[in-house]
């Protein structure tokens, strides 16, 4: 089944297993980074809809940097209180949790996500 597949993509798998295992049903924070940017969304898998999002597309702090992930875990938590959503669990898909991944979540902790 996972003969041919990537590290990356083995690693998404293992990860989005997990998370289907221990998540008790609460929404998903999933992060994306590329080489100029870095993306995350609550989404609700239930309803298959994202209940917030924020990226460093049109943002202030843009570019692929540490600081540019915290800004963007800090809009990501504040958008999700106002929906309503304070209890989520973490998916950083294939990406190892370091640098910019590792940034972004602890921005969203500091600004009152919990996971």
């Amino acid at each position: 089944m996972t003969k041919g597949l990537s590290l990356f993509e083995k690693r998404r798998r293992r990860n989005r297993t997990a998370l289907r295992a221990r998540g008790g049903g609460r929404p998903r924070l999933s992060v994306h980074r590329s080489g100029k940017h870095i993306y995350a969304q609550v989404i609700d898998d239930a309803e298959g809809k994202t209940i917030a999002a924020a990226s460093t597309l049109g943002a202030d702090k843009t570019g692929a940097t540490i600081e540019a992930a915290k800004a963007v875990g800090a809009k990501v938590a504040e958008a999700a209180k106002k929906a309503g959503v304070t209890q989520v669990v973490f998916d950083r898909g294939g990406f190892l949790f370091h640098g910019r991944v590792k940034a972004l979540a602890e921005a969203a902790r500091e600004n009152g996500l919990e996971f």
